[in-house]
């Protein structure tokens, strides 16, 4: 005999509604029939029953409901200590000085014409300019040299850039395992005062020195002040020629980061250095 679709469907309902009276009428008949047979499976949840959460996620729960573990403080004779790198990073350098660093007085003059200011009269229009310039010789990363020639004021973007210059050394010279050292900078700002007393000693001293305008400063490759250990111990001796490499390495990186402009000056001994 065929059933229709329709029949079937009809006497499908009319099971479940019997099915349904029995289970209110006698509710111990589910119960039995629960406790007879558990076929479900772990981590299936039955009605009634409260959700259960898998094992990693009660894991991460617990974890977090505990108070977190204390963590081992530092004593007083680690505080201050500097920490040795876990690996040393070896030292590169630049291979050629002048053509790591080629870039003229006419390509920085460019530059300082762009970010300078004009040019002070002496050290007391300096001071007093103090919205555009502002006093450099106060940073740790880096030694001021006794200024005859300069005084100690530079723009703000030249500022920042060799403060930026002091620290990426220090973080180069720690990786590569090398006794923190100051560079010397040797030649900051200077004014038109300044300019007509070089002019006295040295004829060839240009009008147009970028160091008039406070965006270009000298840093000097032969000279470097060591660091005390903080716990005051003796520390190794370093070349200079080290040192330098070093220092050649850091220049170069933010010139190709287009932050400066560098150009090797052997007479000077130093990089003479232009923001941009």
């Amino acid at each position: 005999m065929i059933i229709s679709k329709k029949d079937y469907l009809k006497g499908f309902g009319f099971v479940v509604l019997i099915l349904a009276v029995v289970r209110c009428v006698f509710p111990s008949v589910a119960g039995s029939l629960n406790t007879a047979g558990d076929n479900t499976v772990p981590g299936d949840t039955l009605p009634g029953d409260s959700l259960s959460l898998p094992l990693h996620v009660e894991d991460s729960l617990q974890a977090m409901s505990q108070p977190p573990k204390a963590q081992p403080v530092a004593s007083d004779e680690d505080r201050g200590r500097i920490l040795v790198p876990e690996e040393k990073h070896p030292i590169v350098g630049v291979l050629n000085y002048g053509k790591a660093f080629p870039d003229s007085n006419d390509v920085q003059y460019a530059a300082a014409m762009q970010y300078g200011v004009t040019a002070v009269k002496d050290r007391v229009e300096a001071e007093e300019r103090k919205t555009e310039l502002v006093y450099m010789a106060a940073s740790p990363y880096y030694h001021v040299d006794r200024l005859r020639s300069s005084i100690p004021y530079l723009v703000p973007r030249a500022a920042v850039l060799l403060n930026d210059i002091g620290r990426n050394f220090f973080d180069s010279l720690y990786v590569k395992r090398i006794p923190f050292h100051q560079f010397v900078v040797t030649s900051v700002l200077r004014s038109q005062d300044d300019l007509e007393n070089l002019k006295k000693v040295n004829h060839n001293v240009s009008d147009n020195s970028c160091h008039l305008y406070g965006t270009t400063f000298d840093i000097g490759y032969n000279r470097y002040k060591a660091v005390a250990d903080p716990d005051g111990k003796k520390q190794r001796e370093v070349g200079n020629d080290t040192l330098k490499w070093v220092l050649s390495e850091v220049l170069r990186d933010l010139r190709q980061q287009e932050r400066c402009y560098v150009k090797y000056e052997v007479k000077q001994g130093c990089f003479h250095i232009t923001v941009r």
